[in-house]
């Protein structure tokens, strides 16, 4: 856990050289900054976890806690958590897991000074607002003085930056007594939407867009990992723990009806096959339970090489199995993330079999309204991705009418009961995502027992009605 002296966090940084002029104005008396800290957590994978390309067999939680004030003295406590996902945030063919990790922490360093500096008064939605250009600044600083191959993505600069928004969040809620998702009205929120996204919004407030209540279940997506076990056949050696290992065993341990099948993108052949023996497999075991419908979403991690990698991939599955095509609910981000670079892989024709949607190239506005533009119908609402950005991108989402999901970062713990809380606040949100039951079990028995409905998952459903709590439940 790091602290931070009165003389450094006064020390105005090149990151953010004018920080007193991003305050905004503000009509509805907000909340400023008082205490700030961060810590690291870091837990090995019960199993490894493939996506992208890349296995991974670890994480690094990034832990804030923070206290917020009001100008009249008075005070709340926030905290905030979220992985590290630098493999997903900042993926490099030219560097390391150490080296992306280390620049994610010391970026993480560069957001508490800045954060810790403001001076404003604010709601935290405008706070974030008011900060992440000098994050952004910040990063491009930390790659130039770490003379980083790749510079800091914007995506991952959110991701580092998330805890802290969710950290403000949380206080906010906790210091009004009530939910986040109670705090986004215009009793509270001093700016209509247009302020962040355009005149279509005049007049809007996020509490149009969000539910003041969880909805009280939702069906859980199961992950079926690029290297997963499917069968026993498949397993070299068992790691006997206590928790399934084969597909067919996780479905009848929590009765799953939503399986998220992570595919390769570079191997048609073992991507059709490796839907079509999940289905198969999936089928029997359901048969044997009695369920006559359940679900799948596809995801290739932005590693098809074109659109036409994408169209054969479900002609084929569609071919093989038409019931298994059937279930396909949603395709994420099948080609590369850089749309602006990557303007001839349209998914028109794609988006009229099944929704796609964006993850890795959302990071804002501008790339939201470009991915509809480029034929994508969906997006992907992360928490990793901050609060307020998350909030902001529903939003828009909804006035443009697209497929809305919520996509997990195996997110343990307290980034677990935020991801879920997000997911059940958002109307069009049909599941959510918890991998890290599967892959990090180890980091979320410090808070089993105080939510039982979100980490213990016996019918295919997690409890979503619970997190009702002040701030965003994380208590």
């Amino acid at each position: 856990m790091r602290k931070m002296s009165r003389r450094r966090m006064l020390k105005v940084t090149a990151a953010a050289p004018a920080l007193n002029l991003l305050v905004p104005r503000i009509k509805v008396a907000g909340i400023g900054i008082g205490f700030l800290e961060f810590a690291f957590e870091d837990y090995q994978y019960r199993t490894p976890l493939k996506f992208g390309g890349t296995v991974v067999d670890r994480v690094t939680l990034l832990n804030v806690n923070c206290t917020v004030k009001t100008v009249e003295g008075k005070t709340a406590k926030g905290f905030g958590s979220m992985p590290l996902g630098n493999v997903w945030s900042f993926p490099s063919a030219e560097m390391g897991y150490e080296t992306t990790l280390n620049a994610m922490k010391i970026l993480a360093d560069e957001i508490s000074r800045i954060t810790s500096r403001y001076r404003g008064y604010g709601h935290p939605i405008d706070i974030n607002w008011a900060l992440e250009p000098a994050y952004l600044a910040a990063a491009d600083a930390v790659s130039r003085k770490l003379e980083l191959k790749q510079p800091i993505p914007k995506l991952c600069t959110l991701v580092t930056a998330s805890p802290f928004d969710a950290a403000l969040h949380d206080a906010f809620g906790k210091l009004h007594g009530v939910s986040s998702y109670q705090t986004y009205g215009p009793e509270l929120m001093p700016n209509d939407l247009s302020h962040y996204l355009g005149p279509d919004f005049k007049g809007e407030y996020l509490s149009s867009y969000v539910l003041p209540s969880p909805k009280p279940r939702m069906p859980l997506y199961h992950l079926v990992g690029a290297v997963d076990p499917i069968l026993e056949e498949d397993i070299q050696t068992r790691l006997n723990d206590g928790l399934p290992e084969t597909l067919p065993e996780w479905i009848d341990y929590n009765g799953l009806t939503h399986i998220k099948i992570k595919l390769n993108g570079d191997n048609l052949d073992w991507d059709v096959n490796r839907v079509v023996r999940v289905d198969r497999v999936a089928a029997e075991s359901q048969k044997k339970r009695g369920v006559a419908r359940w679900f799948y979403s596809l995801d290739f991690n932005e590693k098809c090489r074109n659109v036409e990698y994408l169209l054969e991939f479900l002609r084929r599955v569609r071919e093989q199995t038409p019931a298994g095509f059937e279930r396909i609910q949603y395709i994420e981000q099948p080609t590369r993330r850089d749309l602006r670079t990557d303007r001839a892989n349209v998914m028109h024709q794609a988006s009229k079999l099944k929704p796609v949607v964006i993850d890795e190239s959302l990071t804002d506005l501008e790339s939201l309204r470009l991915a509809k533009d480029m034929g994508y119908t969906g997006a992907a609402l992360k928490a990793c991705k901050g609060q307020s950005q998350a909030l902001l991108m529903a939003a828009a989402a909804q006035k443009y009418k697209l497929f809305l999901c919520v996509q997990d970062l195996t997110c343990p713990g307290a980034s677990l009961i935020h991801s879920a809380g997000l997911a059940a606040h958002v109307g069009p949100v049909a599941a959510i995502e918890a991998n890290s039951r599967q892959y990090v079990p180890a980091a979320n028995k410090a808070w089993e027992s105080g939510f039982p409905g979100i980490f213990t998952i016996k019918d295919g459903t997690m409890e979503t009605g619970i997190l009702k709590g002040p701030g965003l439940s994380v208590v």
